[in-house]
């Protein structure tokens, strides 16, 4: 189990780095997002801007619970057609 490095807002940072909502919910930075969507972060920022990827402002920055990301991920999803 990690231990727990720091306390904001109900936001709670593990000794890994890794962000936690008081609700358990894991957090995800801008950057985080696009790596593991495999895009830019300005591809991320402009799905918070039109509304597709939920998120919240910490700050000056944002940061996307990684439920929101995996909702958006399975909602995007199409099925390829063998041909």
């Amino acid at each position: 189990m990690a231990h727990v490095a720091h306390v904001t807002q109900g936001v709670t940072t593990t000794s890994e780095g890794d962000r936690y909502l008081a609700s358990g919910a894991a957090l995800l930075t801008v950057a985080e997002v696009a790596a593991s969507m495999r895009v830019s972060t300005m591809t991320v920022y402009r799905l918070i801007r039109s509304g597709d990827l939920r998120a919240m402002r910490v700050g000056r920055s944002y940061r996307v619970r990684r439920s929101v990301v995996d909702d958006y991920l399975l909602s995007s999803s199409v099925e390829v057609e063998d041909v």
